[in-house]
């Protein structure tokens, strides 16, 4: 009997190995899928039209293609209340913490647990100027019926200027801040 035991409790553990296994490989798949589609946009620039939201939306949560959506919406009335005389919302890079973005990316550990995945992703920008920079953002997956989708960036940036906290508070803000604006 417990022999018997102990085979059931190795196969649960080497399942559970497996199933981990699957889960990283399928959130860096998901991550490799966002950044390659985000390596195409340089420069990128604000908050994406729903051209660009189309490339990302096979990557992308609904709840994170919803709030591109909400914020394509704020920046477009924020700019008809200011007669396009104010500079958009959010200018430069929106994906990292990085005003001129990202050249280069590299996906890290991978990991999943009840609340959702994550990755690690070091990004480096490189001008081929001044000495390449790189950070490294977390990013944060859901799954959908499809599969793991991006869900949230946080930006991992320590310079003084770029975006801080996380991508979804950054683009809540601009929505915020447009729809105030545009009443």
């Amino acid at each position: 009997m417990m022999l018997v035991r102990s085979i059931a409790v190795a196969a649960l553990f080497t399942t559970s190995a497996f199933a981990g296994d699957a889960d990283s490989d399928a959130l860096a798949k998901a991550a490799v899928g966002f950044y390659g589609v985000y390596m195409t946009l340089h420069p990128s620039d604000g908050i994406p039209d729903p051209k660009t939201r189309a490339k990302f939306a096979p990557f992308v949560s609904p709840a994170l293609d919803k709030l591109f959506a909400e914020g394509d919406a704020a920046e477009d009335r924020y700019a008809t209340a200011t007669k396009n005389q104010a500079p958009p919302l959010i200018e430069g890079d929106l994906f990292t913490p990085n005003f001129e973005g990202a050249t280069a990316f590299k996906i890290g550990a991978c990991a999943s647990d009840s609340q959702g995945g994550r990755c690690a992703v070091t990004l480096t920008y490189d001008d081929h100027k001044d000495k390449p920079i790189s950070w490294t953002d977390t990013v944060y997956l859901a799954r959908a019926p499809s599969g793991w989708r991006v869900d949230d960036i946080a930006y991992g940036g320590t310079w003084d200027f770029g975006n801080k906290g996380r991508l979804t508070k950054t683009l809540q803000s601009a929505i915020a801040e447009g729809n105030a604006f545009s009443k």
